[in-house]
């Protein structure tokens, strides 16, 4: 591979870890092309990205970043998954795991710090984003929602003894 290509690979790879939140190192090895076909196919629907660089390439790409850390997890064949959501690589790669025990996860770096393979499950766990948001905002709006059921029920009882005392005093008549 020539200076030039090397060149443009670590500047690609180190635009993608400029935008990512977290990256997961794997090793691969064991794994059919279809396999990783699949596994770049799920990385992809979940917003995602998965390459396999050269170790070199990869530590020189992220050297200077806070993934710099990760260089002591790349030896061997390994693949790279990138993503802004933290959640989302952790999810896919368990999922793919639980089909395929050959792709072993390394390891990953989070906000600067180093996640095991043990505490990378446990984010795989969690819920995504979206519904982390969307149960943030029906709490958020319960009270809300309570407020306004109360000041609803004032008029509404009002009526309905207004409506009591129309029907007593046509029962008298």
């Amino acid at each position: 591979m020539k200076q030039d290509e090397k060149e443009t690979i670590i500047n690609e790879v180190r635009q993608i870890m400029e935008r990512s939140s977290i990256v997961v190192a794997t090793h691969y090895r064991g794994l059919k092309v279809s396999e990783m076909g699949d596994l770049r196919k799920k990385m992809h629907e979940n917003g995602c990205q998965y390459r396999v660089i050269k170790n070199t390439l990869a530590r020189r790409a992220a050297a200077g970043t806070e993934f710099e850390i990760l260089s002591d997890m790349l030896v061997g064949p390994t693949g790279l998954a990138f993503s802004s959501d933290p959640v989302a690589p952790a999810k896919v790669l368990a999922g793919f795991v639980k089909d395929n025990p050959t792709l072993e996860i390394r390891g990953a770096v989070l906000n600067g710090k180093i996640l095991d393979d043990k505490s990378l499950a446990r984010l795989a766990t969690m819920p995504s984003r979206e519904v982390m948001l969307a149960k943030l905002l029906g709490t958020m709006n319960g009270p809300i929602q309570n407020f306004v059921g109360v000041l609803a029920a004032v008029p509404a009882s009002l009526v309905r003894v207004l409506d009591q005392i129309r029907q007593s005093k046509e029962v008298a008549a």
